[in-house]
């Protein structure tokens, strides 16, 4: 009888500790879910992964019923230097353009810009600007703007030049991959 006794006790022993093992893990893998999802709808969502915003020519076409207030990407690479342009309805109606690297920061690697609000944030500096300010001021620590000379607006696009893009590479040459 003191054996039947010694070995419930065994068992329910072993039961206790695998519980909370599986549990650790359904617990592990709800997190690295979570937080995934977190990174993927922060800075992968509103990317764009295909070219087709692409002319035939090399252009960057962006279409302007697309942009809201929310800052759309659109990436470039020519002769093997990621580029990335940003676009993003003003308050006026007015959809902005600008290369998604800082006047000062862009050598620096993390010189391109997240948005936090109206605002988009340089990852190197911490500097802050005015979505309505995107395009209206240039010089200093500020998104390159993408001035109307530089750029064709037929109504329903915004065409930036392959050959304007070309350009202004350099910008990117040490930029995040």
């Amino acid at each position: 009888m003191d054996r039947d006794i010694n070995t419930k006790r065994v068992k329910v022993k072993k039961a206790k500790v695998q519980k909370p093992r599986k549990g650790k893990i359904i617990v592990f893998g709800l997190v690295v879910l979570l937080v995934s999802s977190f990174f993927f709808i922060k800075y992968g969502a509103n990317r764009e992964d295909d070219t087709s915003y692409l002319s035939s020519d090399g252009d960057l076409m962006i279409l302007k019923s697309e942009v809201t207030e929310e800052a759309k990407f659109y990436p470039y690479t020519i002769d093997g230097v990621n580029m990335e342009v940003l676009a993003v309805k003003a308050k006026d109606g007015s959809v902005r353009t600008a290369f998604n690297t800082c006047q000062v920061c862009f050598d620096s690697g993390r010189g391109y810009y997240v948005q936090e609000g109206d605002e988009v944030v340089c990852q190197n500096c911490e500097n802050r600007f005015k979505i309505e300010q995107i395009e209206i001021i240039k010089g200093g620590c500020n998104p390159v703007p993408i001035m109307s000379e530089n750029k064709t607006d037929d109504g329903t696009n915004i065409t930036v030049p392959k050959d304007y893009l070309v350009e202004n590479s350099y910008l990117f040459l040490n930029n995040r991959s």
